[in-house]
């Protein structure tokens, strides 16, 4: 726990420093806007010790919707790390403490997952947003997970899709592109079932002690697995464009943590017989 009031001031400082450019860059509806919020999670993952690994290639076309699988609030950081995006994220959120403001710093697009009639209001406005230039990414299980499973991807909001197109005199496809967090190791330690709550923030687990126990731990590697971004015009289903991510973010996950798991244990010295010292 010594750790993480160094890290809470560390982040509180970089905060208040970014802030105000952030909040001119918002009323002046300024580009640096979009790349504020990603020099903040930039240092935010040095800081706290998120390491990341990428396979594959993001995507530079626009206009670009991501779907990605969503293992923790983790991920937020992760993504942002790597380049500008927005997120569509759930009304709730932008309640909460200090998270949901800062949410707001970054342009989230907030949905209300209980007004079933709204969806086409909430894919209007993840449609204007990819045809301003935002990469959006669309956590599209609609809720988070262990990590380990890859729950069925949710289509409604992919619809976006047919709207930004409908709506665009210049664009003729949007880019879909699935992405995969997967997180291998904490702490140095390989991420098995006992560590896996240590990162993967799903189900009842309190926001607060979690984010408590993760600045207060040590290293966290992750490997960000892209695949292949796929246009899709106005003809496309956004069932398929689905059910496609979803086998590829799935095959991507699991071919992550197979390799973490691998080289973990190729770093790990091999097992001495119990005659033989041990070397001193």
């Amino acid at each position: 726990m010594i750790r993480f009031p160094f890290i809470l001031l560390a982040l509180t400082v970089l905060t208040l420093l970014l802030l105000p450019f952030q909040l001119i860059a918002l009323a002046f509806n300024l580009r640096m806007q979009r790349s504020i919020p990603h020099l903040f999670h930039r240092v935010l993952c040095k800081v706290v010790g998120i390491r990341i690994r990428e396979v594959g290639q993001r995507c530079r076309e626009a206009p670009a919707l991501i779907l990605a699988n969503h293992v923790s609030w983790l991920d937020i950081c992760v993504i942002s790390a790597l380049g500008p995006v927005v997120f569509i994220s759930k009304s709730e959120v932008a309640r909460w403490p200090v998270f949901g403001w800062l949410a707001k710093l970054q342009r989230t697009i907030f949905i209300d997952r209980q007004a079933r009639h709204r969806t086409g209001a909430a894919t209007e406005e993840i449609g204007d947003r990819l045809l301003t230039g935002d990469a959006v990414v669309l956590f599209a299980e609609g809720t988070s997970s262990d990590g380990i499973r890859i729950l069925p991807f949710r289509s409604a909001l992919i619809g976006a899709v047919h709207h930004a197109l409908g709506k665009s005199d210049h664009h003729s496809a949007i880019t879909v592109q699935p992405m995969s967090l997967a997180y291998v190791k904490f702490s140095g330690l390989p991420i098995g079932r006992a560590l896996r709550e240590r990162v993967a923030w799903y189900g009842d687990v309190d926001l607060i002690p979690h984010f408590i126990g993760v600045l207060a731990s040590g290293a966290i590697d992750v490997t960000v697995s892209w695949g292949e971004p796929i246009p899709y015009d106005m003809q496309a289903d956004r069932k398929q464009i689905a059910r496609r991510a979803e086998a590829e973010v799935r095959r991507l996950t699991g071919a992550a943590l197979r390799a973490g798991a691998a080289g973990s244990a190729a770093a790990a010295p091999p097992d001495l017989p119990h005659s033989q010292p041990l070397p001193a």
